[in-house]
C-alpha cells in the first residue's frame, strides 16, 4: 500500500478490497492500521469516481441545484422563462462553469485523438486488440451515409473506451466503463455539423444535468444497478446533449434522455475477468449510436410520449436493485461466467 503524503511511514497498513455480498450494497474498501481495529475506515464506491464514507456527511454541504427531478427543473425553467438546460446550469453554477467544461471537452478530444493513434493489445490478459484506429481508417461506400456515420461514431467511442482500458486519461461520463459514449457523439456532431467548442460545452452542461439527476435519484454504479446505470445513463446524457445542440426544446431534450434510458433497462454488468473490456468497449459504441437515434426520435414524437425521464429513472433504479448480484459487476454471471467456463473446458 502507498502511504499518503504526510502520514507516518512507520505505521504498517493494509488495504482490503471486497464485495460486501449483501444486496444491494456497492463495493467497499476497508482500510485499517495493523492491530488497530478502532482506526478502521470503510469506504464505498458509488460510481463516477465518487466515494461515500458511512457516517460522514459530504464535504459540500451547500446544494448547487435545488431542483431534484426533471419535472422540477422544467417547472422552474418555465417560471423563469429559461429556454435551455445549459442556461439553467449557468444560472446555478455561474459563468465560470464554461471554463471548466471547456477543459472537460479538451480532455475528451485528447482521449479520442490518442485512442485513434494507437494499436496493439490491451493489458489484462484477454488479448483484446485495439480497434479504434482500424475502424477510423476504413473507407465505406460513399453512397451509404449511414455506414459512414456509424463508422465515425464507433471509432470515437472505441478510442476513448480503449484508452480507459489501457490506463489512459479519460473523463468519467458518468463512469470509466461508459466513458466513450458522450465524447463520441459530441465529436461526431462537431466534425459533421461544425459546432464550436463553446456550443459543445452547452451540450456538456445539459448532459451533466441528466447525469446528476440519475445519480441523485437512482444510480450510476454498475455494482449497484448493473450496466443500465452506467451505459444507460451515458446514452441518456449523450442524447440530451445532442438535443440541446440541435436547439430542441425542454420536452424534446427530456424525451431524448428518456428514450435512451428506457431501452437499456435491465442491462446487466458482467465484465469478463473483471476487466472493463469485454463487452464494455463495444457497448460504448453501440450506446453512442443509440443516443443519436434517441435524439432523432425525440424530434418527431415528443408530443406523443407517455413516459417521463423521472419515471424511467425510477424504473431503472428499482430494476437495478432487484438484479441478482451476479449481474452487478461481480463477474460471477452472464458472459463472464460462460467465458470462464469455456476456458476450463
Amino acid at each position: 500500500m502507498a502511504v499518503a503524503e504526510g502520514s507516518p511511514p512507520s505505521v504498517p497498513s493494509e488495504v482490503e478490497l471486497r464485495l460486501t455480498g449483501v444486496e444491494p450494497e456497492p463495493p467497499e474498501l476497508s482500510i485499517s492500521a495493523a492491530n488497530a481495529e478502532t482506526d478502521r475506515l470503510r469506504v464505498e464506491s458509488i460510481g463516477g469516481g465518487d466515494i461515500r464514507i458511512p457516517g460522514r456527511t459530504d464535504a459540500e454541504s451547500e446544494e448547487v441545484y435545488v431542483e431534484h427531478s426533471f419535472a422540477e427543473i422544467a417547472d422552474f425553467c418555465k417560471w423563469r422563462y429559461i429556454q435551455t438546460l445549459s442556461d439553467y446550469v449557468e444560472l446555478n453554477e455561474g459563468p465560470e462553469i464554461w471554463a471548466f467544461l471547456l477543459d472537460v471537452w479538451q480532455t475528451m478530444k485528447q482521449s479520442i485523438d490518442e485512442g485513434l493513434s494507437k494499436t496493439g493489445v490491451l493489458p489484462g490478459g484477454l488479448n483484446v486488440q485495439r480497434k479504434a484506429k482500424y475502424l477510423y481508417e476504413q473507407h465505406p461506400d460513399d453512397e451509404n451515409p449511414a455506414m459512414k456515420e456509424f463508422q465515425m461514431i464507433a471509432a470515437y467511442a472505441y478510442a476513448v473506451a480503449e484508452q480507459n482500458a489501457d490506463n489512459g486519461t479519460i473523463v468519467t461520463a458518468p463512469t470509466c466503463g461508459a466513458c466513450g459514449v458522450l465524447p463520441a457523439v459530441l465529436k461526431y456532431a462537431q466534425v459533421t455539423k461544425g459546432f464550436t467548442d463553446a456550443q459543445i460545452c452547452r451540450g456538456l452542461a445539459t448532459a451533466g444535468i441528466i447525469g446528476n439527476l440519475t445519480k441523485t435519484n437512482a444510480s450510476i454504479s454498475g455494482a449497484e444497478c448493473g450496466c443500465q446505470a452506467e451505459i444507460g445513463t451515458a446514452c441518456s446524457m449523450a442524447a440530451a446533449a445532442l438535443a440541446e445542440l440541435y436547439h430542441q426544446d425542454l420536452d424534446q431534450v427530456e424525451y431524448a434522455a428518456e428514450v435512451a434510458m428506457e431501452h437499456h433497462l435491465g442491462l446487466t454488468c458482467d465484465p469478463i475477468c473483471g476487466l472493463v473490456q469485454i463487452p464494455c468497449i463495444e457497448r460504448n459504441a453501440v450506446a453512442a449510436v443509440r443516443a443519436m437515434n434517441a435524439c432523432n426520435l425525440s424530434y418527431f414524437l415528443t408530443g406523443s410520449r407517455n413516459i417521463s425521464y423521472d419515471m424511467v429513472c425510477r424504473a431503472m433504479h428499482e430494476t437495478g436493485i432487484n438484479l441478482n448480484q451476479r449481474f452487478r459487476e461481480t463477474s460471477e454471471g452472464g458472459l463472464a461466467k460462460l467465458y470462464n467456463r469455456r476456458k476450463k473446458l
